[in-house]
């Protein structure tokens, strides 16, 4: 399954790194600014889907390079071209609070995420050094997760206080010291 653009295979680190970044940002979206337009999707479609057939269909949200996000069925290819997201997200809202099922659709989509990244990487034969390499760069960045909660900017904070509670103890320390 493959939207939101032309079809490519990133064949660098650096490229699949992008490729990771423009998935995750359209997830993003859809999960925060979006989160209306994805949720009333989500219903729609679930009752078109009613009227037509029998059963209920498992849906799927993508993430694409292009910083895109869709909801759709998985693919129809088995096994499909890449792996493949957390089936049913439709199912899942029922019952639920809606905040927790935001958070629980991102957890999934930070794995989503990174069994793609680390397809292209055993697709295109990463050494050890480049799988490394591509863990630290996604690892840089908040989770899904992280975003959808508010646990990123919680962090932030954290790490700016620290980061300015130690700079002023070693200010202080330094002038201690002077003779």
């Amino acid at each position: 399954m493959e939207g939101g653009g032309a079809q490519y295979n990133p064949r660098t680190v650096e490229e699949v790194f992008r490729d990771f970044k423009g998935r995750r940002a359209g997830m993003i979206k859809a999960l925060t600014t979006d989160v209306e337009e994805f949720a009333l999707i989500l219903v729609v479609v679930r009752s078109i889907m009613f009227f037509h057939f029998a059963e209920k269909e498992n849906l799927c949200l993508y993430g694409f390079p292009s910083e895109q996000w869709e909801v759709n069925l998985p693919a129809e290819d088995v096994p499909p071209e890449l792996p493949e997201p957390a089936l049913g997200i439709n199912f899942a809202r029922d019952g639920m609070q809606e905040k927790d099922w935001l958070s629980l659709v991102a957890v999934h989509s930070d794995a989503w995420l990174l069994s793609v990244a680390f397809y292209f990487g055993a697709r295109f034969g990463f050494d050890k050094a480049d799988r490394k390499r591509l863990f630290n760069m996604i690892n840089d960045l908040p989770t899904i997760f992280e975003v959808v909660t508010g646990a990123a900017k919680k962090q932030t904070k954290e790490k700016s206080s620290v980061s300015n509670h130690s700079s002023n103890k070693s200010k202080s320390n330094s002038k201690m010291w002077e003779p």
